[in-house]
């Protein structure tokens, strides 16, 4: 039988545990009980802790504004830019791991490469709208996608740097002495190996992707291509902000991620085991 101070420190751990989990919970359910009051209910000065009676009006107001047109240029958006952003950074973090370069360009190129993403985004908007401007993909999601990888992309290659590095280069060589060719090696024992690493890199970049507004701002003018940030900032108003909406469309644009992030877990926990090795 476990001794009293044992019991103690167990109570006194379960204790934090719980008060750890309504902290990070309580904000969820506000936002789940605020999207489904009445408006008198949430602008009332003293607002309750439950809706006295649920009304489903806030949803119904977010699919008349066309939520899933939104959403799913979201989603394209996201998707697109972290396709992108892994292939051309496991390239590159492959290429930085494997080959020799003169004059530590390597080196020169992961600074560089840092430094991009030290530097805040909105100091190189200017350019790159005038750069996208010509191009003729301003106002698309193929330009939002293009500007998306001064985000992503920096980030997936110092990610996956590392992740490569792990992977023994004995395996390599073996393949290679078994006939196999550069790309099928990188195809069938570097990539499969790497796949946490992989998993663990795209979710972070399909947060970055899916929660960017200021480029979404500047790049992007016609309500056809709005993102969901660009649309929830449309619920705040000079003279009211519609807290029903607002918790509606904040709740439904977390499902995803929510999921997203459950469903990959063990390849997120995989791929931090690698990073740390």
């Amino acid at each position: 039988m476990p001794s009293p101070r044992r019991l103690g420190r167990r109570a006194v751990l379960y204790l934090l545990v719980a008060l750890a989990m309504v902290w990070t919970l309580f904000p969820i359910y506000w936002m789940v009980t605020t999207s489904l009051k009445l408006p008198i209910e949430y602008a009332s000065p003293e607002p309750s802790w439950a809706p006295t009676r649920i009304t489903f009006e806030h949803y119904r107001s977010l699919w008349e504004h066309r939520f899933l047109r939104y959403f799913l240029n979201t989603v394209i958006t996201a998707a697109a830019a972290t396709v992108v952003s892994l292939l051309c950074g496991f390239l590159a973090a492959y290429a930085l791991a494997r080959f020799r370069f003169p004059a530590k360009l390597d080196n020169l190129f992961l600074l560089w490469v840092l430094l991009v993403k030290m530097i805040p985004p909105i100091v190189i908007a200017i350019p790159l709208y005038v750069t996208l401007r010509q191009l003729g993909i301003i106002n698309s999601l193929l330009g939002l996608v293009v500007g998306y990888q001064v985000y992503t992309l920096p980030y997936c290659v110092w990610m996956l740097l590392g992740f490569v590095r792990d992977v023994p280069l004995e395996m390599e060589e073996a393949a290679a002495i078994d006939g196999a060719s550069r790309w099928r090696t990188l195809w069938s024992i570097v990539l499969p190996l790497v796949g946490p690493g992989l998993a663990a890199t795209a979710i972070f970049s399909v947060i970055m992707c899916w929660n960017e507004f200021t480029y979404a701002l500047l790049f992007l003018r016609s309500p056809a291509v709005f993102t969901l940030p660009i649309h929830i900032a449309s619920y705040i108003t000079e003279y009211e902000v519609l807290w029903g909406e607002l918790m509606g469309i904040g709740l439904l644009a977390s499902l995803p991620i929510l999921f997203l992030s459950g469903y990959v877990q063990k390849y997120l926990l995989r791929g931090f085991a690698m990073g740390f090795k």
